[in-house]
């Protein structure tokens, strides 16, 4: 049971998530549009893969147009917008976090099915069959993430006597055993050691199935490309994720009143707003997964640099053509002016 004397100073997270926030903003912004543009008017060949890359990249939009209020709350500690806007904020960040767990999963998932079953799966890796999972994933985040919102907006009274709106925290104990506990429970089932286990299965899958005899005579450079793949994928999916979720669970137990001693609660309380910041910083990342996963995008990043490079050459023969033909023009007057 959690002492009443345990301390409980966590003050610290309205700077960090301030600071942390107005970054991911900023890069999170400049990334996932770049991504949705290249997505929808640069790439002429889509498949399913870049389907479920397209639709990780609006999730991450639409979470990040919402930071900008969660940033003057954590400044100012102090919710002016509204219960209605309190509710979307916290809907879109649990649907933005878990959506991006569903969508790295249907990535891991189909490079499963391409390498070890790339003759079973031609009939379900199509783009009509990834349009349907990616408006299950949509459903099934949502119909998730909504539940969690019905408790996000309070309403406190502060040592001035005047009313201070909160949002995102400050829930009474008896909230968390009745009800956060319960869709705690479920978000992390569902939403995360699900997704993990399959992501991690279709991994080892995809790396045992490229030892094999039949497999290493294929081309060096492609298989590194595939192992480049799944480390990275691993990586982001871990760092971002496995801290803040395991957190999680540790922080509900905390606010539930079972098994906490104080220096535990001082450790938990820690904990949950850095790993929610790591967590929050997977919009950034997700890019990254978007270079390493597609062929597809690399070879437009590589087409668009060297018809940007042809194009600039081609300036400068214009320009040195132009210079000749003037001089030419010029020396042709003079002579000219000389003969006459």
């Amino acid at each position: 049971m959690v002492s009443s004397n345990c301390s409980t100073e966590d003050s610290f997270k309205y700077i960090l998530y301030g600071c942390t926030f107005s970054m991911v903003f900023v890069l999170g912004l400049i990334s996932n549009c770049v991504a949705i543009y290249i997505f929808t008017f640069t790439l002429k060949m889509r498949n399913e893969t870049t389907t479920y890359m397209l639709n990780l990249a609006i999730s991450d939009l639409l979470f990040v147009f919402t930071l900008p209020f969660r940033i003057y709350y954590f400044t100012v500690r102090n919710w002016p917008f509204g219960d209605i806007l309190c509710k979307i904020s916290v809907t879109l960040f649990h649907t933005n976090m878990y959506g991006s767990i569903f969508f790295l999963t249907c990535i891991s998932v189909d490079r499963f099915l391409a390498i070890v079953h790339p003759f079973r799966s031609k009939t379900l890796r199509t783009k009509r069959n990834a349009k349907i999972v990616c408006v299950a994933v949509w459903i099934t985040v949502l119909a998730g993430s909504m539940p969690a919102s019905f408790f996000q907006s309070t309403s406190t009274q502060n040592d001035t006597g005047q009313n201070q709106h909160t949002c995102f925290e400050n829930f009474p104990n008896a909230t968390w055993k009745t009800y956060i506990s319960r869709i705690v429970i479920f978000i992390e089932i569902v939403g995360f050691f699900i997704p993990l286990i399959l992501n991690v299965t279709c991994s080892t899958m995809v790396l045992r199935t490229l030892n094999k005899p039949v497999t290493l005579s294929r081309n060096k450079l492609s298989k590194k490309k595939v192992l480049k793949m799944i480390f990275v994928h691993l990586v982001i999916f871990c760092f971002c994720f496995v801290p803040y979720n395991v957190t999680l669970i540790l922080y509900s137990l905390m606010r539930t009143q079972i098994w906490i001693n104080c220096s535990l609660v001082t450790a938990i309380r820690t904990m949950y707003p850095i790993t929610l910041c790591i967590a929050v910083s997977n919009c950034c990342f997700d890019p990254i997964v978007y270079y390493f996963t597609s062929d597809t995008i690399q070879n437009s990043i590589k087409k668009n640099r060297s018809a940007r490079t042809r194009d600039s050459r081609f300036s400068e023969i214009q320009i040195t053509e132009n210079f000749i033909q003037h001089s030419l023009q010029t020396l042709k007057a003079k002579i000219f002016d000389n003969e006459s």
